[in-house]
């Protein structure tokens, strides 16, 4: 190998799968290869929809043996979910699923302590059911939370396990509507006011902070030779996959897709208007300081839902189907929360079309050009909502995440936004995780010299908007109407 190459393993656990991917970084050069892939199902039992957390964690010992002989690990993973330990730092119970149905009606209960203007204004993290505050007021009458001595996020949980060293990861943290976005550390007011007990977090670790080094076990498990060390990275999977946008200034917006569309801006402070809770963006927070600023939009999990119920594992050919149905025929709100739970998606899908007087989709085809035509859509939307509440215009839109694979959708999304689309890496939080490791090791500079590194390395694909925007102002007014 290059000398001048080192070599860092990026564990990216997502909502469907999880991988193990070997990035290889120089002075002027970045590959990023799999070493490993394996699947992420969640299980359902008597008492709700749980993670098979042992299950990924083998997943990341199989991967990091596969990997071979690497200088650092890095994980990200999704948000808000957590694992109980108790004294003996012992889990208890599986982690729940954000899609479990705990959380229904929870809100509101939050609410009744701290209204949810005042909420937004303290934390800057828009409405969700699933959000960990949520789920912590869910489980607050049950033994597991009695018994917990320590409360981990998904990727802070394998770290535990891969090091015995504790600490929660700040852009993770900041999705708990526990963190403070001006301050970057714990809004203990919020937490004391709802009955949060901020002692069961570890210390706050920043991206790049050491996070131990792999037990020894672990390396006889894996066959690596230590000492390996692990390093924080972005372990909010959009905040690395954000890092790693190939941008060359500050005018522009992200997409980040897959089983979610997270879409929205870049900026240096938080947005926490009313205007801007009202419109459900999020404040988290990134890198060097940023503030990612998006609104979460249900994203191709509609389109994956719909393949499970049919049994239809050809994307190719839903989507070559896809685009000769007519476009915009019928659309939905794609950030409607009726559409967070699995199961009877075409049947849903169908549904909200008969409610809002439009054609009901009857082929698969049209089904999922619904689908696709109602992402774009709300895409637009984000980007142009985004652009208005924090009065930074843009002029291109990035796309990266497992969506950049699908043509039809990015060309959709130009057209909707009447920008150009940016495609970029399908393995962005890969590669962001990577580039934070490699720059606590000093073989990358900052965040912008990231960037430049990623747009001399990476493939991108750029698509230019066509057609005539009166078609998606119809379209969008549709919805509106609702």
């Amino acid at each position: 190998m290059n000398p001048g190459v080192r070599s860092y393993a990026a564990v990216d656990l997502g909502a469907s799968s999880g991988r193990v991917m070997v990035g290889r970084v120089g002075p002027d050069s970045l590959e990023l290869s799999e070493a490993h892939r394996f699947p992420n199902r969640p299980v359902r039992l008597a008492e709700g929809l749980r993670w098979d957390v042992l299950g990924l964690y083998r997943g990341v010992l199989d991967g990091l043996r596969a990997a071979g002989r690497v200088d650092s690990v890095g994980i990200d993973s999704w948000a808000v979910d957590y694992g109980l330990l108790d004294a003996d730092g012992a889990l208890l119970g599986n982690p729940v699923h954000y899609r479990d149905a705990r959380t229904q009606g929870v809100a509101e209960k939050v609410w009744a302590t701290v209204p949810p203007e005042e909420l937004y204004a303290a934390t800057g993290i828009q409405y969700a059911p699933f959000n960990t505050l949520c789920q912590l007021t869910a489980a607050r009458s049950t033994i597991q939370l009695a018994k917990a001595e320590r409360l981990l996020l998904i990727p802070d949980l394998l770290s535990y396990w891969l090091t015995g060293e504790q600490g929660t990861e700040l852009t993770n943290a900041s999705t708990t509507q526990l963190i403070d976005p001006r301050t970057r550390t714990w809004s203990y007011g919020i937490a004391e006011r709802l009955g949060v007990d901020l002692g069961l977090f570890a210390p706050l670790r920043q991206p790049g902070d050491p996070a131990g080094v792999l037990r020894p076990q672990v390396l006889e498990e894996t066959g690596l030779t230590g000492p390996v060390p692990v390093t924080a990275v972005g372990s909010h999977d959009t905040a690395s996959a954000v890092a790693a946008v190939p941008a060359t200034g500050e005018r522009f917006a992200y997409i980040c897709t897959g089983t979610w569309s997270l879409a929205g801006l870049e900026l240096s402070a938080p947005v926490l208007t009313e205007a801007s809770r009202v419109a459900n963006f999020t404040n988290e927070l990134g890198l060097d300081g940023t503030v990612r600023y998006l609104r979460n939009i249900m994203g191709l999990w509609l389109l994956q839902e719909c393949q499970r119920a049919w049994g239809e594992t050809d994307l190719g050919r839903l989507l070559r189907e896809a685009g000769a149905v007519r476009a915009l025929r019928s659309v939905v709100d794609a950030g409607d929360a009726a559409f967070l739970a699995p199961g009877r998606m075409p049947e849903r899908i169908a549904e909200a079309c008969r409610a809002s007087g439009q054609p009901v989709p009857a082929t698969r085809a049209e089904v999922t050009r619904c689908i696709l035509d109602s992402l774009a859509l709300a895409h637009r939307r984000a980007v142009a909502d985004a652009q208005r509440l924090a009065d930074h215009p843009v002029d291109v839109v990035h796309v990266v995440g497992g969506g950049t694979r699908n043509a039809l959708l990015c060309q959709l999304t130009a057209d909707a936004c009447g920008l150009p689309v940016v495609a970029a890496a399908t393995e962005a939080a890969a590669l962001g995780n990577v580039l934070v490791q490699a720059r606590a090791h000093g073989l990358a500079g900052d965040l912008a010299a990231m960037r430049r590194l990623l747009t001399r390395t990476q493939p991108l694909t750029r698509y230019a908007p066509r057609g005539d925007d009166a078609r998606w102002r119809e379209a969008e007014s549709r919805l509106a109407t609702r």
